[in-house]
């Protein structure tokens, strides 16, 4: 869910998206890489809501951030966590391949969204870090790194996700159970110290489970930062 007074949708229909690459970003999540019918429009932070369509007519939708910075071309990324029991995410996971179709609709997101030109403080927990990536790599793409810091919180090292890509001058990664051998700072939850400052004219936009962005949101209040300068993006457990 969002914390939004209000939501827009650019897309309101239904579109076949072809699966065109499928990787891992960690034990638990796959980036699946989509081609549309026509150029995406989305903006960092929108989403687009998925459906599957069983043989007897039962549909299933979840709702699924971009991961990709918008490029004027037809293909986006949703990167998808593996839940337990989750019907839409294990049958992505394992049942998906290359060539295959999906529906899609959107993009979806009117309040939740970094247009590019304004200092951010993004901070993400696990999952919560995808729309967030989309905003680092627009900004790493138009050479706006220095409008951005990011604050990313996993459990352990191997759960980073975009380990590849993510780290860099701009990106910080708290580890809240143990931590890679070297790292200066010890294994523990997301605190005050862990919030870098904020420009005046800055937003901040939090991501994450309902536990950890109410957290972030105290810690980034306490700080100083206007309650209207906040961005917030919750989600709970749907498969």
């Amino acid at each position: 869910m969002t914390d939004s007074p209000a939501v827009t949708a650019t897309g309101t229909g239904w579109q076949a998206a072809t699966v065109v690459a499928i990787r891992p970003e960690n034990p638990s999540a796959k980036t699946f890489r989509l081609r549309l019918p026509e150029p995406s429009t989305h903006l960092p932070g929108q989403h687009f809501v998925l459906r599957l369509t069983a043989p007897d007519g039962y549909t299933a939708v979840r709702s699924y951030s971009v991961a990709s910075p918008p490029d004027g071309s037809p293909e986006i990324e949703l990167t998808i966590e593996r839940l337990v029991g989750g019907e839409v995410s294990e049958f992505l996971h394992d049942e998906v391949m290359v060539g295959d179709v999906l529906e899609v609709r959107g993009p979806i997101g009117g309040w939740f969204v970094w247009g590019g030109d304004r200092p951010a403080l993004l901070i993400g927990g696990g999952s919560g870090v995808v729309p967030l990536m989309a905003m680092l790599r627009l900004a790493r793409r138009n050479g706006s790194e220095d409008l951005l810091r990011l604050v990313v919180s996993v459990r352990k090292p191997e759960d980073l996700w975009y380990r590849d890509e993510l780290p860099g001058p701009q990106s910080t990664v708290i580890y809240t159970s143990s931590s890679p051998l070297g790292s200066s700072r010890p294994a523990g939850l997301i605190n005050s110290g862990d919030i870098p400052a904020v420009a005046d004219s800055g937003l901040v936009y939090i991501c994450g489970s309902e536990r950890f962005a109410e957290a972030a949101a105290d810690l980034v209040l306490q700080s100083g930062v206007a309650p209207d300068r906040l961005r917030i993006e919750k989600f709970g457990p749907s498969g």
